[in-house]
C-alpha cells in the first residue's frame, strides 16, 4: 500500500472546499467558532460512521451503490441548493434565521452529501482492502481517516475565526460567493452535466 498516496488523497478530499466546509465557514462567520464546532462534531461522527459502514459492508454496498447513487445525487443536490439559498440570505434584514449549525444538521449533511458518500464508500475498498482485509486494519484506517476529516473541519473553523471580521465586513459579497460555491457543488454532484 502506498501510504503517502493514501494520506494525500484523504487530505485533498477532506480539506478542499465542499458542501460541509462551506457550511462550516458560513457558520463561523454568522454564529462564531463555538457554535460551528457543534456542526463539526456532528459531521465528524457521521463521517466516521459512513467509513465504518463502508469497511463492514463493503461487499454488500458495492452491489447496492449503483442503484442508490442517482437518488443520493439528487437528494444531496436539492439539500445543497437549500443550503445555498440559506447562506445567501444570512445577515439580511428580511431573512428569518434558520439554524444550520447544529450537531444534527452536521450529522445529517454527511449522509446526503454525495462527495462524502463517494469518498467514504471508495477509500477503504480502494486503498486498504487490497492489502489487508483484517478488521483491525480496517478499524485503524477508519479512525485515521476520521481524524483527518476532523482536522479538515477544524481548519475551516480556525480560518473562519481568523478572518471573521473580514467576513462580517463584507458579508453580502462573502455570502453570495459561498452560495455560488454551494450552487456549483450542487450542480457538480447532481450528475446533471453527464446526462445526455
Amino acid at each position: 500500500m502506498n501510504i503517502a498516496s493514501f494520506i494525500l488523497y484523504c487530505i485533498v478530499v477532506t480539506f478542499t472546499p465542499g458542501p460541509t466546509n462551506i457550511v462550516i465557514l458560513s457558520s463561523v462567520q454568522h454564529y462564531g467558532a463555538r457554535k460551528a464546532m457543534e456542526y463539526v462534531w456532528g459531521a465528524t461522527i457521521a463521517f466516521g460512521l459512513l467509513l465504518a459502514a463502508s469497511a463492514l459492508l463493503n461487499r454488500v454496498l458495492t452491489g447496492i451503490i449503483p442503484n442508490i447513487l442517482g437518488i443520493m445525487q439528487i437528494a444531496g443536490s436539492v439539500y445543497m441548493l437549500y443550503l445555498a439559498y440559506q447562506i445567501y440570505r444570512m445577515g439580511r434584514a428580511d431573512a428569518t434565521p434558520v439554524q444550520t449549525t447544529s450537531f444534527t444538521s452536521g450529522l445529517l449533511m454527511q449522509f446526503i452529501n454525495p462527495k462524502v458518500l463517494l469518498f467514504t464508500l471508495t477509500v477503504i475498498p480502494s486503498y486498504v482492502l487490497p492489502y489487508d482485509t483484517s478488521s483491525s486494519a480496517s478499524f485503524l484506517f477508519v479512525l485515521m481517516i476520521t481524524v483527518i476529516g476532523f482536522l479538515a473541519f477544524v481548519t475551516w473553523v480556525v480560518c473562519g475565526a481568523v478572518f471573521r471580521r473580514l467576513l462580517q465586513e463584507h458579508h453580502r459579497l462573502i455570502n453570495t460567493l459561498m452560495a455560488l460555491f454551494m450552487l456549483y457543488s450542487a450542480v457538480m454532484v447532481s450528475g446533471i452535466l453527464t446526462w445526455r
